[in-house]
């Protein structure tokens, strides 16, 4: 795409406005009914075959009864079908689900009413892998993480909304104009129309794979999605990362009546508070990844989200363990002692941080799965998702039968996350080393990236560019879309701390050939792996750091990787990073005097457009770095 548009400007796209609204209505929808059903049930009817106080547990697993049934067969339809055209038809199914709804409101017939419930659980079910699934077909690698953030913010919202709608609709009395079960029937039906009306403006999007013949077996095609996605294992342990926040969400949101009550010592309108914290947190966080990312899939805010996760929810466990007891307390009340706007804080940094964690985990998800099993992996990913949140509830019922506090809970959520995070982190470095980068791009060095949209997406590509700090290869991966390799001198991997890094990022090392003959020849052979997996590999021709912050002849170490491997090669400059702390300086000497060039210095990294391998030399690559290190072209 021509143009980038930032996440609220989408809005006003026809490729994104119309289907960012059909879910919206129809995660609200959801909300409104299932909120509203679960009231009624727990107050005002007396159903002996559901006690209120098993309820919400029920009603919760008939919704996500479908999402382990059937999210195998969604997501093949999703892949086989043109995604616009399934938006309609499960808008359609919503309506019929509604019609029932409203018999069942209008009756009093609870058996109907809780058969709707699994009806708008298979209704969200087959939209899951659709909404996931249509972002990357109209969004371009910079507005995808935009997107996502403003799907996950409008979700999130819409379940506020709709808990607090059906809640308030389900208690008018019945003298009212519209009792409180009539009211619910004529908004959720509102709602359903509504959303299949704007659906009508959806955008066609065409089927990814239209040859793909459906398997009706749900439990033979999950073993198959959940195998298909174990093929790729940085998006595999992706999914299990998306899983695990869901988990953890999970643990606070079935608590807040409970902690409400008795921790905080508030009443049902204290609990409604927690949610609206939750979810603005959560909205917020979503919202910001762009901002952070600078609109690119910037997988570094996850290590970030995590340890504000585990941050947070440990202070939140510090913060209400030992809260005084006393008589039920009003939203007025409750806000007017300073120790609960501690216990509000860390609820909404915690699910900011969790907005922060999940959204680019999505975006990555969406970039990197083939786009013909697109639909099909995210279908595996709602089957993990609700896994994980049963086992959520399971284990955090044990705990609180073994006589744990609801506090307690939360710090043991608190070390798991940690636990859990540092695991995946180190399965898959990737997310480490983009937070490196990321924490060097914006606190070390005020980094400005310029010519990014040269660095390519897909397909495989040597960057090439001038060397001067031990840092080059961190600010690299921070201007780039996707992971390089790099190809470093050998003697980079003893230096501490950094050669740790750089062996995370499985940089391939290199010697002179008179020196270590078999170094020289494995890096030739392991960087012809690298593109021939389509990747990318970094070099840095000069071979060695500048010594005068002067551009070194380039050598042509490229020319005898590109004759075995044809591939185009994109020049890139980094300026104004001499005499930093990372450069050589004083008698070749580099890291010394760390505050030398102040806080935040000012550095900045422009990349040209591709050169043809048919036309490279040594001699022209090192021309188009020295024009991108005129002083000019530094902003």
């Amino acid at each position: 795409m021509a143009t980038h548009l930032n996440q609220f400007a989408l809005l006003a796209q026809r490729r994104f406005a119309p289907f960012f609204w059909t879910q919206f209505l129809g995660a609200a929808n959801d909300n409104v009914f299932k909120f509203a059903f679960t009231v009624l049930v727990t107050y005002r009817l007396q159903v002996g075959w559901l006690p209120p106080a098993l309820a919400g547990l029920a009603i919760g697993a008939v919704f996500i009864a479908p999402f382990l049934l059937l999210s195998a067969t969604s997501g093949q339809l999703a892949d086989k079908f043109d995604k616009a055209v399934l938006t309609r038809m499960v808008k359609n199914l919503e309506i019929a689900i509604m019609v029932l709804a409203t018999i069942g409101l209008f009756t009093t017939n609870v058996p109907l009413m809780l058969g709707c419930i699994f009806g708008l659980g298979l209704h969200s079910t087959l939209f899951g892998p659709v909404k996931y699934a249509y972002l990357p077909q109209h969004l371009g690698e910079r507005e995808l993480t935009g997107g996502n953030g403003m799907i996950e913010m409008g979700t999130f919202v819409a379940i506020l909304l709709g808990n607090v709608a059906g809640g308030l609709l389900i208690a008018l009395p019945d003298g009212a104009w519209l009792p409180g079960a009539q009211a619910v029937a004529v908004v959720s039906l509102a709602l359903a129309v509504l959303g299949r009306v704007v659906s009508q403006w959806v955008p066609a999007t065409p089927a990814t794979a239209p040859e793909l013949r459906i398997n009706w077996n749900p439990f033979t095609e999950t073993a198959r999605n959940l195998k298909l996605a174990h093929g790729n294992i940085v998006v595999f342990r992706s999914l299990l990362g998306i899983s695990w926040m869901w988990f953890f969400g999970a643990v606070f949101l079935a608590q807040f009546p409970s902690f409400a009550k008795e921790v905080l010592h508030g009443d049902e309108h204290v609990a409604s508070l927690l949610l609206v914290v939750f979810s603005v947190g959560i909205g917020v966080g979503s919202l910001l990844t762009e901002t952070l990312s600078r609109r690119h899939v910037e997988i570094g805010l996850v290590p970030l989200g995590a340890i504000g996760m585990s941050l947070f929810a440990a202070d939140l466990y510090f913060a209400s363990r030992a809260l005084p007891a006393g008589p039920a307390q009003t939203v007025g009340v409750f806000l007017a002692q300073s120790a609960h706007w501690r216990v509000l804080f860390d609820l909404f940094a915690l699910s900011l941080s969790a907005g922060l964690y999940s959204v680019p985990m999505y975006a990555l998800i969406q970039l990197r799965a083939p786009a013909s099993h697109r639909a099909r992996i995210i279908a595996a990913n709602n089957i993990l998702n609700a896994i994980f949140m049963i086992a959520s509830s399971l284990i955090v019922g044990a705990l609180l039968s073994m006589g744990l506090s609801i506090p307690q809970v939360f710090g043991l959520t608190a070390l798991a996350n940690a636990l859990v995070a540092g695991y995946i982190f180190l399965l898959v470095p990737e997310y480490l080393l983009r937070f490196v980068a990321f924490i060097a791009s914006r606190l070390v060095y005020r980094f400005r990236v310029r010519g990014d949209e040269h660095i390519p997406t897909e397909g495989a590509a040597i960057i090439v560019c001038n060397h001067v700090s031990f840092v080059d290869a961190v600010l690299l991966m921070a201007a780039s879309p996707r992971p390089i390799r790099f190809v470093m001198d050998h003697r980079i991997f003893t230096v501490p701390v950094l050669g740790w890094l750089f062996k995370l990022a499985k940089a391939i090392p290199i010697a002179p050939q008179k020196e270590h003959p078999e170094i020289y020849a494995a890096a030739f052979e392991a960087a012809d792996r690298v593109l021939a997996d389509g990747d990318l590999l970094g070099i840095f021709p000069e071979g060695a750091i500048t010594r005068d912050g002067e551009l070194q002849p380039f050598r042509g170490g490229v020319m005898k990787i590109l004759e075995r491997r044809p591939v185009p090669v994109v020049p890139v400059a980094l300026q104004n990073l001499w005499g930093s702390y990372f450069s050589r300086i004083e008698r070749g000497t580099a890291m010394v005097k760390p505050f030398r060039r102040g806080l935040f210095s000012r550095v900045g990294l422009v990349a040209a457009e591709a050169v043809p391998a048919a036309t490279v030399t040594p001699q022209l690559l090192q021309a188009r770095v020295a024009r991108l290190l005129q002083p000019g072209l530094f902003t």
